[in-house]
């Protein structure tokens, strides 16, 4: 039997974010459409079926090179984004994003093709609102808030 309230149904991609930290601060990049991001990605078609950690461990490579040592934690914070996809026809697309807390140990961050330049953020006096919007915004903050509580 068909389900009646499928168009209810709002379909998403699924993406796993990293707040990467680094002395006390963590890790956001501007990707060459000029949007600010942490590092992560959506998970492929054909990666239904591979731990989320390993997801991670592919994108970071992608993303900040493999010369990053890094020790992955748990997911901390789970976010909804809407926005305008940068591809044919413009179509807007909503992501639900698991965020894990990672602690960096060495290496330097290796730019992909899509990033342009990085900052690393302090919790104390970053200002997330000028950088974010929707629910990467709201996430960051959920993020900063976890941290101030310590």
């Amino acid at each position: 039997m068909p389900d009646a309230n499928i168009d209810q149904k709002d379909p998403y991609f699924v993406a796993v974010k990293v707040f990467l930290e680094r002395d006390g601060s963590f890790l956001v990049m501007r990707d060459n459409f000029g949007q600010w991001d942490l590092p992560g990605g959506r998970i492929k078609k054909d990666e239904f079926a591979v731990p989320l950690e390993d997801i991670v461990k592919r994108k970071m490579g992608e993303e900040v090179g493999d010369g990053v040592v890094y020790v992955l934690g748990k997911p901390i914070v789970f976010m909804r984004h809407e926005r305008v996809e940068h591809a044919p026809g413009n179509p807007t697309v909503r992501i639900f994003a698991i965020g894990y807390q990672a602690t960096w140990q060495s290496g330097e961050v290796a730019f992909s093709e899509r990033h342009t330049e990085l900052l690393w953020a302090d919790p104390a006096t970053f200002k997330p609102e000028d950088y974010f919007t929707g629910g990467w915004l709201k996430g960051i903050q959920e993020y900063m808030a976890l941290k101030k509580q310590g």
